[in-house]
C-alpha cells in the first residue's frame, strides 16, 4: 500500500488495514523536526513496547552529535548512531527509519533540508513492531513522548525511497514539440522542450507519493508570476530558474535557482491545502536542463553522480534501474540561492 498513517500532536490516523495480521515485520517510519540549537539531548520519538515484547523503541539527539536508535525487545537492546554534520542545529531536518525483520535489514536516514544532503548507516537486525506501538507512535495514544520540534511523524508499510526526489504534480504542463502535456502522461522516449528550443528525450519517468506535509507540503505558484500561463503546484524543494537584470546584478549570473519553498509570501506563491498524501513526477534528462512549466523555467531532475553510489542509488527512487544506463549530472550552472538571498531577491523585486 505504501503509506498508511500519519500524525502529529494533535493526533493521527492510521489505516490498519495496511497492516498485516501480526507484528509489522517491514515498513518505513518517518520523521521531520527541527534539532536542538543548544546541542541538548532530545528524545524526538519515543513509545514503550507491547508487553509481551517489553522495552521501547526511541529516535533521540545526542549532545554529541549523533542520531541514536534505541530498538529494544525482550530484554534484546539494539543500538544504531548516526554521527552528523549539520552547519547548524536550527536547520529543518527528516528522520527515516526503514526496517526488514525478516531479510534482518535495517537503515536510519537524516537528511538535511537546507542542504540536500543525506547520511544513512545500517542498523543492526531489527525487531518488527507491533500493531500496536505503530497505533501509539502515530496517533499519540498513552505512552508516546514526541517532542515539540517534531512537525509529523509518518509510516509506511514500505522501505520508502531515499534521496533525489521528483517535484511536479500530476496535472503541471510541460512544454514538449506537440504542445503541453500533463507531466503524469509523459513517458520514457518522450521529446521536452527547454526554453532554448531544444529537443530533449526523456530517459526516465519515476514518481513517488509522500506525506503532504512539514517541507513535503505542495506550493502553488500562481499565475501570472514567473512566467506562468497557469497555476500550478510543485514540491517545495523544486528549483525555478529565475533570470534579469537584478539576478545578475546580485549574484553575478544571468540565472539563479531558487526553491519553490523560498519563493513562498502568500501572493505569488503560498502553500497549497488537500489530501494527507502527495504523488510528485519527476524527469530524467541526459543532462541537468531547464523543462517549461506552464511557461515557468524549472530544473529536471538532478541526481548528480548517483550512479557511482551503489548504496544510495539502491536506497533511492531509481533503485531498480542499471547505474550504466543512468547519466552523470555536472554541477548546477546557475547558482543555487539560499533562504536569505531569496528574500533579499523578492525583496528588491517588490521595491
Amino acid at each position: 500500500m505504501g503509506w498508511i498513517g500519519i500524525g502529529d500532536h494533535g493526533g493521527g490516523i492510521l489505516n490498519a488495514a495496511g497492516l498485516a495480521a501480526g507484528d509489522a515485520a517491514r515498513g518505513t517510519l518517518m520523521v521531520e523536526t527541527v534539532l536542538s540549537p543548544a546541542c541538548q539531548p532530545q528524545i524526538m520519538l519515543s513509545v514503550p513496547r507491547a508487553r509481551r515484547f517489553g522495552g521501547v523503541l526511541s529516535l533521540q539527539v545526542l549532545p554529541s552529535g549523533a542520531i541514536a536508535l534505541i530498538d529494544e525487545a525482550g530484554g534484546d537492546v539494539r543500538h544504531t548512531l548516526l554521527p552528523h554534520e549539520l552547519d547548524s542545529h536550527t536547520d529543518l531536518v527528516r528522520i527515516t527509519y526503514a526496517w526488514d525483520s525478516a531479510a534482518r535489514t535495517g537503515r536510519l536516514a537524516l537528511e538535511n533540508l537546507a542542504s540536500s544532503s543525506i547520511q544513512t548507516v545500517a542498523t543492526p537486525p531489527p525487531h518488527p513492531i507491533a500493531q500496536g506501538d505503530l497505533h501509539r507512535l502515530i496517533c499519540g495514544a498513552a505512552g508516546r513522548i514526541m517532542d515539540r520540534d517534531v512537525s509529523f511523524v509518518a509510516l509506511s508499510d514500505r522501505i520508502e525511497p531515499i534521496g533525489p526526489m521528483p517535484s511536479l504534480t500530476a496535472q503541471v504542463p510541460v512544454a514538449t514539440p506537440h504542445g503541453d502535456v500533463p507531466v503524469a502522461r509523459l513517458r520514457r522516449g518522450d521529446i521536452v522542450l527547454t526554453p532554448d528550443g531544444d529537443a530533449v528525450p526523456i530517459l526516465r519517468c519515476v514518481r513517488q507519493t509522500v506525506p503532504a506535509r512539514g517541507s513535503l507540503r505542495p506550493v502553488r505558484l500562481r499565475a501570472p508570476y514567473f512566467g506562468l500561463t497557469r497555476t500550478i503546484a510543485v514540491a517545495p524543494h523544486q528549483r525555478l530558474v529565475i533570470g534579469g537584470g537584478d539576478v545578475e546584478y546580485m549574484f553575478a549570473a544571468e540565472a539563479a535557482l531558487v526553491a519553490a519553498r523560498h519563493l513562498v509570501n502568500g501572493a505569488s506563491a503560498h502553500y497549497g491545502s488537500g489530501p494527507d498524501m502527495v504523488t510528485y513526477y519527476g524527469l530524467l534528462l541526459p543532462d541537468h536542463q531547464t523543462l517549461l512549466a506552464a511557461g515557468c523555467p524549472v530544473e529536471s531532475l538532478y541526481i548528480g553522480r548517483l550512479r557511482r553510489d551503489k548504496q544510495a542509488l539502491a536506497a533511492s527512487v531509481l533503485g531498480h534501474e542499471d547505474a550504466a544506463r543512468l547519466p552523470e549530472h555536472a554541477p548546477p550552472v546557475w547558482p543555487v540561492l539560499k533562504p536569505f538571498e531569496a528574500r533579499a531577491l523578492a525583496i528588491h523585486r517588490a521595491a
